[in-house]
């Protein structure tokens, strides 16, 4: 990590679960993180706990559904930080909403927030890059097992539909770096089950309820810790190593 310390962070959905396990563990290793999620008081309350840290989480309110914050998060960072070097989209979304009784607002959200503002902000992350001549950036794109597999369950059907989206997004724009000869890197992370608040959201279930069942399953599930050593670790890599794609399960795991 030492190539990235005093380098700046985006990390999207950095209130909770993955995201703020993430950008907590790239302060503690010495960089600026643009914590970027809705929950303006979560956000603080990380940046407060990172307080004497070598490097530090930086609250930014921003819906990623909302084109207009997106692009006013990108001016903030260029004002105040003069671009970053590290894009980690994490914001996710799940819903309960089947395919054939599903509603389509419920669809609708999930293209947005899993979709259309992750290719929104790599658009813009790296048109920054581009305009500070830098081609050392590196972006992360974190994915999910049901992008490589469609399970039974129909109410996340939807859900990994958009997971999918994301692998030929991901290559897509390793295609187009490449045809610009850029040395820009791109990542895509697929973690099995991991227990963070998006279970709960996704179900409408309590907090208690969510974890009796992670703890049914405690042998197939991971942690957000997990996946913040594997962001750690794909960072970490050679300059001349791309580490394109990485599923992230657990040792016991028989569900995938």
């Amino acid at each position: 990590m030492e190539q990235w310390k005093g380098k700046v962070a985006i990390v999207t959905g950095a209130s909770s679960g993955i995201g703020r396990e993430v950008a907590k563990q790239l302060a503690l290793n010495g960089m600026t993180v643009i914590g970027c999620a809705r929950n303006q008081s979560r956000l603080e309350e990380l940046s407060q706990e990172v307080t004497g840290a070598s490097g530090k989480v930086v609250a930014i309110k921003c819906d990623v559904r909302k084109e207009e914050e997106i692009l006013s998060m990108f001016d903030n960072i260029k004002t105040q930080f003069g671009g970053a070097d590290v894009c980690i989209n994490n914001a996710g979304l799940g819903r309960v909403s089947p395919l054939l009784s599903g509603t389509t607002e419920d669809w609708r959200e999930q293209m947005e927030v899993n979709v259309l503002a992750t290719c929104i902000i790599t658009r813009e992350f790296v048109k920054q890059l581009k305009e500070r001549n830098c081609d050392a950036g590196h972006i992360i794109i974190m994915n999910s097992i049901y992008g490589h597999t469609v399970p039974a369950e129909a109410p996340v059907h939807i859900y990994s539909a958009t997971k999918w989206a994301l692998r030929a997004i991901t290559e897509g724009i390793r295609q187009e770096l490449r045809m610009m000869n850029s040395e820009i890197k791109i990542t895509q992370i697929s973690p099995g089950h991991v227990y963070t608040e998006i279970f709960e959201r996704a179900f409408n279930i309590s907090k208690e309820e969510a974890k009796n069942i992670f703890d049914q399953i405690a042998s197939e599930a991971l942690y957000p810790e997990d996946i913040a050593s594997t962001v750690l670790h794909v960072l970490s890599s050679p300059p001349r190593v791309q580490v394109h794609d990485m599923k992230v399960i657990p040792v016991t795991a028989n569900l995938y």
